[in-house]
């Protein structure tokens, strides 16, 4: 497994939900210190604001303490602009997107559809399950 990445919101989602399924490994070993988020303002204003819809129910004491843990254990990223940036299927993506750029870090994510190649600049787009296997 990679030490640092930047994981889409569907991943902590799916990891919350079904803490044994592949994304709730991820979940694990990064709240277990085996591997680093990366992160950003925008990253944790996406996964609150999900996180917290009702239809998961997720108290929001556990939404809290894994913001919290993601705070204290994420390294921020920094500046960068993705090329082409209209053409992502998902314009809600680009804040994952341009945060794997700044640090020139892979991506992890359920829908790499999202994410075409052609559009990454680089950037590796892994699945939870590659991302382990890594």
């Amino acid at each position: 497994m990679i030490s640092e990445a930047v994981f889409d919101t569907n991943v902590i989602v799916s990891g919350i939900l079904f803490p044994e399924s592949i994304p709730g490994k991820v979940l694990d070993a990064i709240l277990e210190g085996h591997c680093r988020p990366i992160i950003s303002d925008a990253i944790l204003a996406e996964y609150e604001e999900v996180l917290c819809r009702p239809k998961f129910k997720l108290p929001p004491v556990r939404v809290h303490y894994i913001l919290d843990a993601f705070r204290a254990i994420g390294i921020p990223a920094s500046f960068a602009l993705a090329k082409h940036r209209d053409q992502f299927p998902d314009q809600d993506d680009l804040v994952f997107v341009e945060a794997a750029l700044s640090l020139s870090s892979s991506l992890v994510t359920g829908n790499k559809r999202h994410y075409p190649a052609s559009l990454m600049q680089g950037v590796r787009v892994l699945s939870p399950a590659e991302f382990l296997s890594t």
